[in-house]
């Protein structure tokens, strides 16, 4: 496959990797793990990151061999038939839609030190939002890459100048009740929310000066750059970690009293870019499986802006659904993100045993430490897994009755493709 705009470098593709994965959830996820670990929360991130490491190196030897646009939905197809890699692709799909309800729930909780709203305006405020992302993406104006990029360029530079200013003032954390390994777990099972996304770097190999040399290097880097970011929010929230928000509360201890201002407008934006950003690639997933007669044809028409307008409407929607559901079952953000959580950790089982088949041998023993990473992942998950399983096996069953049904009508398979 031909290489296109072969100019990134080992350290240009670590930063890259690091601003991919890094958004609202450095201000926040801390925080709620401190809660379920008290302080121990520093070390479920350091299990978590030591756990994510082996999934990084193996994802960049797939995306290194075996470069394509569908990223884990490819690698499994090539290992194991289209049908487990549409399985793959359709249940990444519908991750998103409680993915972004969680997003937005916890984008808005940086309104917190701001302004104060009852729970039925902050979910007509939601509601807004969702209608307000349509309006943005039906057109095709996306936030774009510099703007995203500077985001979390800007997130790294306010945690690295509260850190060297919490180090300079000996800023001693509160002391709060230590968790035990049950509660440590706990706090895995959340945190693996802020390394969803990992399978995206294997759409960057294309784009590497020499791939071969500094891909890995830079996937490895990235990804501890990050995990040690979060945990030195961790570090930093302890600072306040009876803050409604920590990080705001630890920036006007060691900084001022802007903190409200700077960490909720930043988070703000952030997440709101973020979930802008979820649904630009969902719809256009959406409708690339419409063309290939895995989704309704009805999701393949592009308005004029050539945006696919019907399938960004119909996920809108359910995100929006899930979120209505969320606040009359009364879920919060943990709740939902575990669920997601749940999906990717199949997606990621899933990608390392189609390397155990398309990658040498000398690959297998980091394959092995992944696997037992995910295995350990779905423990900490617990019954939240259920989500992810029924929404598997809905796929599956959906899949092979698309299949009997096209053998049993071949012309209208044919007349659909025109």
């Amino acid at each position: 496959m031909t290489r296109l705009n072969q100019t990134i470098t080992r350290w240009q593709g670590m930063g890259l990797i690091a601003t991919t994965l890094l958004g609202t959830g450095v201000f926040i996820i801390p925080q709620l793990t401190i809660q379920h670990a008290g302080d121990n929360a520093i070390w479920a991130w350091l299990i978590l990151l030591l756990g994510i490491l082996p999934l990084a190196y193996i994802f960049s030897e797939l995306g290194r061999k075996y470069t394509h646009a569908a990223g884990p939905a490819y690698f499994v197809s090539k290992a194991f038939g289209v049908t487990a890699g549409r399985l793959i692709g359709l249940l990444f799909l519908f991750a998103v839609p409680p993915g972004a309800a969680a997003a937005l729930i916890m984008t808005f909780k940086f309104l917190d030190p701001l302004i104060t709203l009852s729970a039925h305006q902050l979910l007509g405020a939601e509601l807004a939002v969702f209608l307000l992302l349509f309006f943005i993406n039906r057109r095709g104006l996306q936030l774009s890459g510099r703007i995203q990029l500077g985001l979390a360029l800007t997130i790294v530079a306010v945690v690295s100048l509260m850190l060297v200013v919490a180090l300079f003032d000996q800023a001693e954390p509160v002391a709060v009740q230590q968790g035990d390994g049950d509660a440590v777990l706990a706090a895995i099972g959340l945190a693996i929310w802020s390394f969803l996304g990992i399978e995206a770097i294997t759409h960057l190999a294309t784009e590497f000066r020499d791939v071969k040399r500094d891909f890995i290097p830079a996937t490895v880097g990235g990804i501890t750059l990050v995990g040690l970011i979060f945990m030195g929010c961790t570090y930093l929230s302890l600072l306040a970690p009876d803050h409604s928000l920590a990080m705001v509360g630890a920036f006007e201890l060691l900084l001022g009293e802007s903190g409200r201002w700077i960490i909720g407008i930043l988070g703000l934006i952030s997440g709101l870019a973020t979930i802008n950003v979820y649904f630009a690639s969902l719809s256009r997933l959406a409708w690339s499986f419409s063309n290939e007669g895995v989704l309704p044809a009805q999701l393949k028409p592009l308005n004029k802006h050539q945006v696919p307008a019907v399938a960004l409407l119909v996920f809108i929607l359910i995100s929006a659904l899930m979120l209505l559901l969320s606040f009359i079952a009364e879920l919060d953000f943990t709740a939902l993100a575990h669920w997601v959580n749940g999906a990717f950790v199949l997606i990621y089982t899933a990608s390392l045993l189609a390397a155990w088949k398309l990658l040498s041998s000398r690959h297998r023993p980091a394959i092995l430490v992944g696997l037992s990473a995910c295995g350990l992942f779905i423990y900490c998950l617990g019954n939240a897994m259920l989500y992810a399983l029924l929404l598997a096996a809905a796929i599956t069953i959906g899949l092979h009755a698309q299949r009997l049904w096209q053998k049993r009508h071949p012309d209208l398979e044919v007349e659909t493709s025109r």
